[in-house]
C-alpha cells in the first residue's frame, strides 16, 4: 500500500488509543457485510467506504463478508453484480470471496455447521436456551401485562428443567434457540457517538436460531465477527439497536472459548436521507449505484461524495482523491448527525473530478458511452479513436456525467442522413444564409485551428452580414444547446464543414424546424 509506512508512523505518533485500544495500527481488521439481494445501495456504499478507508489509514485488513443467510431474498446474480461493483468503485478487499483468507468461508451459507456447532456449544453452557412459546402466546402475555411494562419476550421458557425441555422436544414442540441475556444495563464507547448506555429492562432475550433452524442475523454477525477476529465495527446508525444484543453475544462467546475473545470497538455512521426528511432506502430514485455507473459517474467522484455525507477532509474544501481521505481520516471526526443525500452535489463532484481527469483518460472513460450510442465501435477504430480524442477537450468543460458527451459528440460522428435537427434548435429558412456564408467561409481555410477558424467566421459573420458579435453558431444542430461552438468544434477535423453546408441546404428547403432564427452566445 503506498505511503503505509508513514501513515502507520503518524497513526503510532497520534494518541489513538481512544480508537485502537490494544489494537496495533496493522491489526485492524474491518468488515463490509452486504446481503446479496440486489444492487447496492448507496448508503451501504458510503458504510464499506468508511471501513475501507479506515483499515487502508491503518495498514489494516479489509473483510468482505456475504450475509446470505436469509435466502428468501437472495438473487443468485447479484453475488457477482457485488463484486463487480466494490470492484469498479475500487473498493478492493483483503479477504473474502474470491480472493480467500485464513477465516473462510466468507459466504455465510457455507458456514452453516460452524453455526450449529456453536449453538450446541451456547446450550450446553445454558447460555443459550429452547424456548417452545407460540407468537400467540407470547402476544397474549404481553397484552396482559400492567401499562408501562417492559415489551419484548418475558423470559418464560428461561428456567425449563431440562425434564421438561426433553418432554417437549419428545412431542415435536417447534421451539427457537434464545439467547440468555444478562440482568445488567449494557454500555460503550461509541467511535462516533461517544457513551450509549442500553437499560437491562430494554433488551430482552432474544431468538438466535428460527424453530426449522436456520441461523440469525443476530447469531451470525457477531459469531463471524468474532471467529475472523474483527476489532472495529463500522456501520450505519440503523443498526445500532442490535448493539447490546450482539455485546451479549461476544461475551457468551468469550465464556466458551470460541472466537477472538474480544468485542469489537463500535461506530455508528450517521444515517443518510432522502427526499422528505426519510431514511434513503432502496425504493428510492437516486439510491442504487447501477444508476449511477449508467450515467457515467466516475466511481473517485462518487467515493468522494459519499465521504462527505458524515466527514470532511477540510472546512473549506470538497474535491479531493480518495488517497487523500485514507492519509486524513479519523473517524473521531465523523459527524452523528443525519446527512442529506444531495443528487445536485453528487453531481457537481462528479463534474469536478471529470475536469480533472488527463484528456487521454478521460478519452478512455468516453469511449464505452459513445460506443453505447452506436455512435463509434468498441474497441473504436484508428480514425474513430482520433476524433474523439481531438474532442474531449471541447466536451470536459461542459459535461457532468460521461454519458452526456454522446448528445454533444453524436454529429462529429453520424452520417449526414442520420443527423437530426430538432424543433428547438432555433433553424428556420431565414437562417440559410447565415449558415451558407459560414461553410463558404470554412471551405476557404487550409489550417483548422482556433485562430484561423473564428477570423474565418468573424469577417463573413460579423463584418459581411453584420450579426453581432456576441453570437456564435453551433456545428451540431441536434438541440443540446451545450455543445460545442462551431469555432471550437471544426478543430475536430473538416467533418464540419459538410455538417454546415447540410443545414443551410434544409434551413432553404424549410425542414430545419420552427420558424425564428435563435443566436446563442
Amino acid at each position: 500500500m503506498t505511503g503505509g509506512n508513514t501513515r502507520l508512523e503518524d497513526a503510532r505518533a497520534r494518541d489513538d488509543s481512544d480508537v485502537l485500544g490494544d489494537v496495533a495500527p496493522d491489526q485492524v481488521r474491518v468488515r463490509f457485510p452486504p446481503s446479496p439481494t440486489g444492487n447496492l445501495h448507496v448508503g451501504n456504499v458510503r458504510s464499506a467506504l468508511f471501513n475501507w478507508v479506515f483499515a487502508r489509514h491503518y495498514g489494516g485488513t479489509f473483510v468482505l463478508r456475504v450475509e446470505d443467510t436469509d435466502a428468501g431474498r437472495n438473487l443468485d446474480e447479484s453475488y457477482q453484480v457485488l463484486y463487480d461493483s466494490l470492484t469498479w468503485l475500487g473498493l478492493t478487499w483483503d479477504e473474502g470471496p474470491l480472493v480467500g483468507g485464513p477465516y473462510g468461508p466468507y459466504v455465510q451459507t457455507e458456514r452453516g455447521d460452524i453455526y450449529r456447532d456453536v449453538v450446541g456449544k451456547l446450550l450446553a453452557a445454558r447460555l443459550a436456551y429452547r424456548c417452545f412459546c407460540s407468537r400467540e402466546e407470547i402476544e397474549a402475555r404481553e397484552a396482559a401485562r400492567p401499562t408501562g411494562s417492559p415489551s419484548g419476550y418475558d423470559g418464560f421458557c428461561r428456567n425449563l428443567s431440562e425434564q421438561r425441555v426433553a418432554e417437549l422436544e419428545a412431542m415435536s414442540v417447534p421451539s427457537v434457540v434464545r439467547m440468555r441475556v444478562p440482568d445488567a444495563d449494557i454500555d460503550f464507547d461509541d467511535l462516533v457517538r461517544g457513551p450509549v448506555r442500553f437499560a437491562a429492562t430494554h433488551v430482552p432475550d432474544y431468538v438466535i436460531v428460527r424453530s426449522n433452524g436456520e441461523p440469525l442475523y443476530t447469531l451470525v454477525n457477531p459469531l463471524d465477527d468474532s471467529l475472523m477476529k474483527i476489532t472495529h465495527v463500522l456501520r450505519g446508525e440503523d443498526l445500532l439497536p442490535s448493539t447490546p444484543r450482539q455485546i451479549v453475544l461476544y461475551d457468551a462467546l468469550k465464556q466458551i472459548g470460541v472466537g477472538s475473545g474480544r468485542t469489537p470497538a463500535f461506530g455508528h455512521l450517521p444515517t443518510v436521507l432522502g427526499e422528505g426528511n426519510r431514511r434513503l432506502s432502496k425504493r428510492d430514485k437516486g439510491s442504487g449505484l447501477a444508476e449511477y455507473q449508467q450515467k457515467g459517474y466516475l466511481p473517485e467522484a462518487l467515493l468522494n461524495y459519499l465521504a462527505l455525507l458524515g466527514w470532511a477532509i477540510a472546512e473549506d474544501r470538497d474535491v479531493f482523491a480518495i488517497g487523500e481521505m485514507v492519509e486524513a481520516f479519523d473517524i473521531r471526526r465523523v459527524n452523528a448527525n443525519p446527512a442529506r443525500f444531495d443528487p445536485k452535489k453528487c453531481e457537481a463532484i462528479n463534474a469536478a473530478h471529470i475536469r480533472m481527469l488527463p484528456l487521454a483518460q478521460l478519452t478512455d472513460q468516453l469511449v464505452p458511452f459513445l460506443a453505447a450510442a452506436g455512435l463509434i465501435s468498441e474497441p473504436p477504430l484508428p480514425e474513430e479513436r482520433d476524433r474523439l480524442a481531438a474532442a474531449t477537450p471541447l466536451v470536459q468543460e461542459r459535461i457532468n456525467t460521461l454519458s452526456e458527451a454522446a448528445g454533444m459528440l453524436a454529429f462529429l460522428f453520424l452520417a449526414d442522413d442520420k443527423i437530426t435537427i430538432a424543433a428547438d434548435a432555433g433553424l428556420s429558412p431565414d437562417s440559410a444564409p447565415t449558415l451558407t456564408a459560414a461553410y463558404q467561409a470554412l471551405a476557404a481555410v487550409s489550417d483548422f485551428d482556433h485562430a484561423s477558424v473564428e477570423a474565418a467566421l468573424r469577417t463573413a459573420l460579423v463584418d459581411d452580414l453584420g450579426l453581432e458579435a456576441t453570437a456564435r453558431l453551433r456545428a451540431g444542430p441536434g438541440g443540446d444547446h451545450r455543445q460545442p461552438y462551431l469555432t471550437a468544434t471544426v478543430r475536430v477535423d473538416r467533418v464540419a464543414r459538410p455538417r454546415v453546408r447540410a443545414c443551410a441546404d434544409r434551413c432553404s428547403a424549410g425542414t430545419a424546424g420552427r420558424a425564428g432564427p435563435r443566436r446563442v452566445g
